[in-house]
């Protein structure tokens, strides 16, 4: 079954879709109209959806739990023939409300620390160099296909504890999931079914192997990890990998496809990072905010009014931290790309409790990526036509870039 098929935008402030063509190829005009006249959207497409797009009301609404519940976090709901809307998985934390939210966060945190970060450091640069050994002499590539969606996907799948030689898989599931789920309801669902197979299975066979002999991974440590005193359930189990997989993948995947693409359309950036480059680090912040992937959801809990909307019970509001990484308001010249923006308070990786446990490994990744890129890789410029291709809905990211040096 296929996403139903929709006109064009007849006025974005009360018939937005994140899915029109011209607001996955550059969202911005639409955002600078929308906070002008009416900051928060609204549109009946896909069910009573609300746009907030001014940093402070993203904010807002992404720190109210109270009213705002993530027990369901995707920009589309699918729904069965019923009308049902269907339901496949927890992954918590994100699909989490407190008190349960707080537990399962901190669990998974002692895996995302700064030990883990610096572990993991030394890895993603051998993946790097790996992938680039593949390359470098060709004069070409597709960044985003030879290079950027490898790295996340190998190191996640490290830090996890399951096979790299299943790496086609998990970046199929990603697809099937994120970049196309929202089209192909279906395939979607039957990608989610397949995951949650394989992580059961993953699971169960780590579970058989002796404490003693298991390896320092995520599956060893979702096996053995309690909750007052009573070991995770399989379904808690089977919910945090899934999340891990998929937000690992994708996301970084996009942020590193668009710094990439980023460099090879604006040389003066690139020759300022190959002249200067202590200044990675500012600039990799500069990339969060400018090309911010992520778009969540929230579901509303009880009628309720929001900066003068009424939202009722079952409405769903989309915490666009893009749009608000581009507010006036907090940001001096947000639509200026500024290598070197030194007060640069976005929120790509969320705002409240919900704020990504993965932010840092995902900021180690992208500096990695492109510093390595950027050392080994002479000046680079787009090859052909400049249009990366970009992928929307939940996450926004190239899917091509070609390069040419």
């Amino acid at each position: 079954m296929s996403e139903q098929t929709f006109g064009p935008v007849a006025d974005w402030a009360t018939d937005f879709d994140l899915f029109d063509p011209n607001y996955v190829a550059d969202p911005a005009p639409i955002w600078r109209d929308l906070r002008e006249r009416c900051p928060v959207a609204r549109t009946e497409r896909r069910g009573t959806t609300w746009l907030p797009v001014d940093y402070g009301d993203v904010r807002a609404l992404a720190q109210d739990t109270d009213h705002f519940s993530s027990r369901d976090v995707a920009v589309v709901t699918a729904h069965h023939a019923d009308g049902e809307r269907a339901k496949l998985l927890t992954a918590p934390p994100i699909t989490s409300d407190p008190p349960m939210h707080t537990w399962a966060r901190r669990l998974l945190l002692t895996r995302f620390g700064p030990s883990s970060i610096e572990m993991m450091t030394p890895i993603t640069q051998r993946i790097a160099d790996e992938l680039i050994d593949g390359f470098e002499n060709d004069g070409a590539t597709d960044a985003a296909l030879s290079y950027a969606r490898h790295i996340p996907v190998r190191v996640i799948a490290t830090m996890l504890g399951i096979p790299l030689a299943d790496e086609e898989r998990f970046t199929d599931w990603a697809v099937r999931v994120l970049q196309q789920g929202f089209e192909h309801l279906d395939e979607a669902a039957d990608a989610i079914r397949e995951i949650l197979a394989y992580f059961g299975e993953q699971l169960e066979r780590r579970s058989a192997v002796p404490v003693g002999e298991r390896p320092d991974d995520i599956l060893s440590f979702l096996v053995r990890a309690e909750h007052d005193g009573a070991p995770l359930t399989p379904h808690h189990q089977i919910g945090s990998c899934f999340l891990l997989l998929i937000a690992g993948i994708d996301t970084t995947w996009s942020a590193i496809g668009a710094g990439l693409w980023h460099l090879a359309t604006h040389p003066e950036d690139q020759a300022r990072l190959r002249a200067e480059p202590a200044l990675l680090p500012v600039a990799v912040e500069e990339v969060l905010r400018f090309y911010s992937p992520v778009t969540m959801a929230r579901h509303v809990v009880a009628d309720t009014d929001f900066a003068g909307c009424p939202m009722h019970a079952g409405d769903k509001v989309l915490l666009a931290f893009p749009a608000g990484n581009r507010d006036p308001a907090i940001f001096h010249d947000p639509d200026e790309f500024q290598v070197d923006r030194l007060h640069n308070r976005h929120f790509a990786f969320g705002a409240g409790i919900h704020r990504c446990l993965g932010s840092n490994l995902a900021r180690m990744e992208l500096r990695v990526a492109m510093e390595t890129f950027l050392a080994r890789i002479p000046t680079f410029t787009i090859d052909g036509d400049d249009d990366p291709h970009w992928s929307g809905g939940q996450v926004r990211g190239p899917r091509h870039v070609p390069l040419r040096w």
